[in-house]
């Protein structure tokens, strides 16, 4: 694909934008009774904003002019961030998680797959480097530990080293060939040329000279335009980073070269520039506004005013065109909200928990009064969504990327958007020099001093609590939980290893009023909308419905664990076990827990995305009274979470989530109060062992070819699809790995695989009962 291509997908996925935001306006903001339209609407804007999603993420991630990508990414974190608040409003409708889209799809002549959730490369691309080394220390301290062992180097085999050997010398053989040609080659012209120039005239030289030289300079030019063309593309490297190449291709950093290395120090350059040229009139035209602003508040009150706190704006509530006498009447009315803002939040929580306390049934649609309807909440995205439309219509709609071969940047618009910043930087050195000539003035003019702001209230006392680690670096804590077994190293898994199919036969559930297992799409889309989008960006993390808690729940080896793993992977997050079988005697007592969840906050925040899991939570919220210290200590830590949740504010991508399988053993009552989101993983269906088409993903066929066998036969097959019927993919795993040993990899080739073999192995394992299904469900 090219640079236009990708500029086109652009300008469509806006173009359907704009179409969808007009939508919006006159269908969301007015009241509407008919809840099945209001449903039908939802799902037709989810399907939309998914498509636009997925246009912009493909163009954000291989676009290489750095302006076109800033332009890009507040409008595809606020594409993500609607689908979440269209999903909530969802949910909220048919108070379920899952819905079932196939007649909106059909409608819109969409396959299933385009409600797939893609996952942008930027939540990994952008820190690869952090990463990187984030990984390797973290393999220094369990290596160290003893807690991870140093991999072997794997000793070659014989015929790998024959074959090595073999190309090596065949490589020598063409060289000393390929040199012994040249030679014999430039010999005979050498001879030609002799005898061709007795006899010639001037001319016939001249021409020839000239031939040749012509010849040189456009073979020149034509090797220069290849190699341009060439380090566009990202297949070489220009010269100066050559030496560094082989690893920067490994990495997957070409395009980070390409978009990051020129054009920073061009965007710096352009700074330093501003701040040059325009930085002295800009200081002194803000210290002449304060100035001014000062004297006429004096003439008007008969007193210097109060510098304005940062809270109320700072020195920009006097940079604003408004009189003195507005800018105080601002001041003093924020400072009398500031107090009545506290009662407001008070009542606003004791509402929110009264109508907590009366949850809704599972699978009961919402009912609305008959003179007031559904009408959509209010967006922290659309305003952002509306504002880039507008950018890309004034600044990139008309451009002409044809002639821009190279996606240089465009100085003017660099300019513009970095005096933004040199302002902003000049402002906060300007605010420090005119607070310093107003004590100076109250003091001398006036005869005032001024005194210092009292510190205290809630942020003091946190502080006092955390005083036990306020000596400790980051680095410390963060050994200390990974040399504890705390903090461990998340498996390379994505999201799509997840392997599951759609089941048709669910959604027909849809008109009897049941409410049928979510499918394996299901269970993707939802952990990438509660998980991997919050934590991957942080303006859809602070801006978007808030989940700080999710759990997986589902019968053993449906796969919860490796969903744990495929988020850290996803987003780059660290990873911290506080099942209660590996915190057991490492930290005891009230005092010793609260220490270990304070370092858990400190480093997760700091080094955020962070996930904190706990596996088997049932435990810390069983019902019977505790047997044991270590039980006594998970019970302690179940009730500590409600605490860990609430410091946990928008902007610390912290996600807790616990795994169960046997959810229905814990208290319901605080147990339900901890995890926000809950999603039901059940065992994989026909569908998703077999697959809808041969050649399409199935468990048996894929968990078989990646453990080295052959499977050809489409009737085994099916064969097997059917025996394994109320089997979970970790029995499936398991049986396979037992099949396929080294010595019945090594007989493949002359006794192929049959359907017996796992047969027999998967008789050994204890399937999932319908009792066990009803029970979680």
């Amino acid at each position: 694909f090219s640079t236009s291509t990708y500029c086109k997908m652009w300008a469509d996925a806006q173009k359907d934008l704009d179409i969808l935001l007009q939508k919006e306006r006159g269908e969301f903001l007015q009241p509407e009774t008919n809840l099945g339209k209001v449903s039908k609407m939802l799902a037709a804007s989810y399907i939309q904003y998914m498509e636009i999603f997925r246009k912009l993420a493909a163009a954000y991630d291989h676009l290489i002019h750095r302006q076109k990508r800033a332009a890009i990414r507040p409008v595809l974190d606020s594409v993500m961030g609607r689908i979440l608040e269209i999903k909530r409003e969802m949910v909220k409708l048919d108070n379920s998680e899952c819905q079932y889209l196939d007649d909106i799809l059909m409608e819109l002549n969409r396959p299933l797959e385009d409600i797939e959730i893609p996952i942008p490369k930027y939540f990994i691309e952008e820190n690869l480097e952090v990463l990187q080394q984030r990984e390797k220390t973290l393999d220094e301290i369990l290596l160290n530990a003893g807690l991870q062992e140093q991999k072997p180097v794997e000793a070659m085999t014989l015929p790998e080293a024959i074959k090595l050997i073999q190309v090596a010398e065949r490589a020598r053989q063409g060289r000393s060939r390929a040199v012994f040609m040249k030679r014999i080659y430039l010999e005979e012209k050498r001879t030609t040329k002799q005898e061709e120039q007795t006899g010639q005239s001037p001319d016939d030289a001249a021409t020839r000279i000239q031939k040749v030289w012509r010849g040189y300079i456009q073979r020149k030019r034509t090797e220069k335009i290849r190699e341009e063309e060439m380090i566009f593309l990202g297949i070489t490297l220009p010269l100066h980073l050559e030496g560094i190449g082989s690893f920067r291709k490994q990495a997957g950093t070409i395009k980070a070269l390409q978009d990051n290395v020129q054009e920073r120090q061009d965007e710096e350059f352009f700074k330093d520039k501003l701040k040059e040229t325009e930085g002295a009139h800009i200081k002194e035209t803000l210290q002449d506004q304060i100035s001014q602003c000062f004297t006429e508040c004096r003439h008007i009150t008969g007193r210097f005013p109060d510098f304005p706190p940062e809270k109320a704006g700072g020195s920009k509530a006097i940079f604003s065109e408004k009189t003195p006498e507005q800018v105080l009447e601002e001041l003093a009315a924020k400072q009398e909200a500031e107090k009545t803002d506290q009662k407001g939040k008070n009542e606003k929580e004791e509402k929110e928990k009264s109508k907590e306390k009366k949850p809704q049934k599972a699978g009961k649609k919402v009912r609305l009064p008959a003179d007031e309807g559904w009408k959509m909440g209010p967006s922290n995205f659309l305003s952002i969504l509306e504002e880039g439309s507008s950018q890309f219509k004034v600044f990139w709609q008309n451009r002409d990327n044809e002639s821009d071969f190279l996606q240089d940047h465009d100085p003017e618009l660099i300019k513009e958007w970095k005096r933004e910043e040199v302002e902003e930087e000049i402002r906060v050195q300007v605010t420090e020099l005119m607070e310093e000539k107003l004590r100076n003035l109250k003091l001398h003019v006036d005869g005032e001093k001024v005194g210092t702001q009292k510190k205290g209230g809630k942020a003091e006392k946190v502080r006092a609590a955390m005083m036990s680690l306020a000596h400790r670096t980051i680095d410390s804590l963060y050994q200390e939980l990974a040399e504890g077994g705390l903090l461990i190293k998340a498996r390379a898994v994505n999201l799509s290893d997840y392997i599951g199919n759609y089941d048709c036969l669910r959604s027909s559930l849809r008109g009897t009023g049941a409410q049928p297992l979510p499918s394996a799409p299901d269970v993707r889309q939802l952990v990438a909308l509660y998980g991997i989008l919050p934590l991957g960006s942080q303006m859809v993390h602070e801006n978007a419905p808030l989940v700080k808690s999710l759990l997986l729940a589902g019968p053993t080896g449906v796969g919860k664990k490796m969903l744990v793993h495929a988020i850290c992977t996803e987003t780059g997050a660290n990873l911290f076990n506080l099942t209660p079988s590996n915190i057991a005697g490492k930290y005891p007592g009230k005092e010793g827990l609260l220490m270990m969840l304070h370092m858990v906050l400190k480093v997760g925040k700091e080094l955020q995305p962070s996930v904190v899991w706990i596996g088997d939570t049932e435990k810390m919220f069983s019902k019977g009274a505790p047997k044991g210290e270590d039980e006594m200590d998970s019970k302690r830590l179940g009730k500590m979470l409600p605490q860990f949740l609430k410091a946990l504010k928008p902007k610390d991508r912290v996600l807790l989530v616990g795994t169960t399988a046997r959810p229905f053993e814990a208290n319901m009552g605080p147990f339900c109060k901890v995890y926000q989101k809950i999603i039901l993983i059940p065992r994989p269906d026909y569908m998703s062992r077999f697959g809808k088409y041969f050649n399409s993903s199935s468990l048996w066929k894929h968990f078989i070819l990646q453990n080295g066998g052959a499977f050809s036969s489409l009737e085994n097959l099916s064969c097997l699809a059917q025996l394994s019927d109320g089997f979970t993919q970790g029995h499936i795993l398991d049986v396979v790995q037992t099949v396929l040993s080294e010595l019945r990899l090594l007989q493949m080739p002359r006794k192929p695989l049959k359907t017996v073999e796992f047969a027999t192995s998967l008789a050994r394992h204890i399937p999932v009962y319908k009792e066990e299904e009803e029970t979680l469900e």
